[in-house]
């Protein structure tokens, strides 16, 4: 089962965490499995950028992004060329370690 490191957020997990993957889900339906509240704001329909991450280490293990994410991704904070909307991205059998953004662009948080 693959693992997904998850560095240190000042909010979300300021420990750091280290989550079992679900291999063909998504690394934010991972996360929020795994009690890892990272925001979703469009209930992971690909239609905002709240789920922006970083990916570390695993990046050409992932799925490619297709046009409509590469679009919004323009659109996300703290953009860095590894960067993947999580509800998009499909995790499969290789470890990744993934960083989350400190700042999102949404203007109201869930929960």
């Amino acid at each position: 089962m693959p693992k997904i490191i998850i560095l240190p957020h000042f909010e979300i997990c300021p420990n750091g965490e280290v989550i079992d993957a679900k291999p063909g889900l998504s690394i934010c339906e991972n996360l929020l499995q795994n009690h890892i509240d990272i925001e979703h704001a469009c209930d992971q329909v690909c239609a905002c950028t709240t789920c922006h991450v970083i990916v570390r280490e695993g990046f050409d293990t992932l799925n490619q992004a297709d046009d409509l994410e590469e679009d919004l991704l323009d659109k996300a904070w703290g953009l860095e060329p590894k960067s993947r909307l999580s509800c998009q991205a499909i995790v499969d059998k290789h470890d990744l370690t993934i960083e989350i953004p400190r700042y999102t662009i949404n203007m109201a948080k869930e929960g």
